[in-house]
């Protein structure tokens, strides 16, 4: 387990606890961590609240038997469902549960699926060009990059990636795959850094960074599903549950805060004279905006830097 549990520090993990536990202090409190990993917030969780049970889900079949092996002491307390987040209510209704007393969700890339070479999601060192959270999918990035068109090369690259060269990557993509197809990162790599000036006090960080965000967001669907998960997460919550995302780029954060905000308004129109109650709010915000890292927590634990946690409770059921 100590070896399990040194390949992943749980981010924000005090204050998760913190949050999420005011919804957890029931004889039979359901958790639902829809991003399992390794299991390093929810064996925080199974040890703090000894009357919960955990319902964990994650896609990759690797992290869910590494998090079984983590969580074996706990077996009697859990259930881990191979399943996209977006599938809450339905993994909920086959286990027989009704509604979640809460619900965490640790968005993005894990650091063991960056760390494991043949995963292909890092671009600091040369591997399979693959980027499957479920290896049992079709879609690779190797895929993409050789079969896509170069219109849509450069659409991923400039929305997901928020990539300013998407163009021109785009367009040395297809060039070069006309005699050479893409296999291994590396040819990625050094394609980006042709192509990327590097600006002296401006530029940071790798130059394929962007184009790697953005190619595993599509072989994943990560947008799409997340933007379904949201209102799917307010649906499998008991009123009085809580809802807790934590989100490590923009374009996830946009959708979680949107997601949000608009369940914790009311969806009157504006010229109605009075509220009726099916337009009232169905979510309470439990932080205001959206809570960072300190300092402190980002020396020990880097992957924590970029991260933004934003939680909800909620307050009625939706009509």
């Amino acid at each position: 387990m100590n070896e399990i549990a040194s390949l992943h520090e749980p981010v924000l993990l005090e204050r998760c606890l913190e949050i999420l536990g005011e919804s957890l202090t029931g004889d039979s409190a359901i958790l639902v961590d829809g991003t399992l990993g390794l299991g390093g917030h929810s064996e925080a969780f199974l040890r703090k609240f000894p009357q919960l049970t955990l319902v964990g889900i994650d896609r990759d079949e690797n992290a869910l038997k590494l998090a079984g092996e983590r969580l074996a002491p706990f077996a009697d307390r859990i259930h881990l469902v191979q399943a996209v987040y977006s599938e809450i209510p339905e993994v909920l209704q086959e286990l027989g549960i009704n509604l979640a007393d809460a619900v965490l969700l640790d968005l993005g890339v894990s650091s063991m699926q960056l760390d494991q070479r043949e995963r292909g999601f890092a671009y600091s060192f040369d591997a399979p060009l693959d980027m499957r959270m479920d290896g049992s999918a079709d879609l690779t990035a190797a895929v993409v990059l050789n079969e896509y068109s170069e219109e849509e090369l450069s659409r991923i690259f400039k929305v997901y990636g928020e990539e300013r060269y998407a163009k021109p990557i785009a367009k040395q993509i297809v060039k070069v795959r006309t005699q050479t197809p893409f296999v291994h990162s590396k040819q990625l790599t050094e394609i980006i850094a042709k192509v990327v000036p590097f600006i002296p006090g401006k530029s940071s960080g790798h130059p394929a960074k962007r184009v790697f965000q953005a190619l595993r967001i599509e072989v994943n669907s990560e947008l799409e599903i997340l933007e379904e998960t949201i209102p799917a997460v307010i649906d499998s919550l008991k009123v009085g549950g809580r809802v807790l995302v934590l989100s490590y780029q923009s374009l996830e954060d946009r959708i979680v805060k949107q997601a949000l905000v608009a369940a914790a308004n009311s969806s009157a129109p504006i010229d109605l004279p009075i509220e009726l109650a099916e337009h009232a709010p169905v979510l309470r915000l439990v932080v205001r905006g959206a809570e960072k890292a300190t300092p402190e927590e980002i020396q020990v634990n880097p992957r924590s830097a970029s991260v933004r946690l934003r939680a909800a409770e909620k307050i009625r059921n939706a009509a």
